[in-house]
């Protein structure tokens, strides 16, 4: 039975479903950062995932990337699956723009956070999960 890490939940705003990952929103308004985390129960790993979770977890991370990159237009996408934190497997897909707060340093532990009015993440939320569902 999947659940998700207390952290990622307590962190973000849910998105939707895909055929693998649960889509998390990050309440952090400062980057569009999405999380991808496999509904796998167990899952640390991406090499510990079997052949077709592999394949999919890319794909769906391509696509996350594609949707960051269209509704955002950022200069740069960070690909990042770290667990130092959340031992839980989930990768962070991140759009990053010359200028902004951290660049070109990574996000993590940049000091640099806001968070999003309740209205703003659950609008932003829709916005992303119908794009997703869109090119799907």
């Amino acid at each position: 039975m999947f659940s998700l890490n207390e952290r990622l939940q307590a962190d973000t705003c849910p998105v939707t479903d895909l055929e693998l990952c649960r889509v998390l929103l990050m309440n952090n308004r400062l980057w569009p950062w999405l999380i991808l985390v496999p509904m796998r129960e167990g899952a640390v790993e991406i090499h510990r995932l079997d052949d077709g979770d592999q394949a999919t977890l890319m794909r769906e991370i391509a696509l996350a990337s594609r949707v960051v990159e269209r509704l955002f237009a950022p200069d740069k996408i960070n690909v990042g699956a770290l667990g130092n934190m959340v031992p839980q497997l989930h990768v962070h897909v991140i759009g990053r723009t010359r200028g902004d707060p951290a660049w070109p340093g990574p996000v993590w532990g940049s000091g640099h956070a806001e968070p999003y009015e309740p209205a703003d993440a659950a609008a932003l939320a829709q916005r992303l999960a119908d794009a997703l569902h869109a090119e799907d």
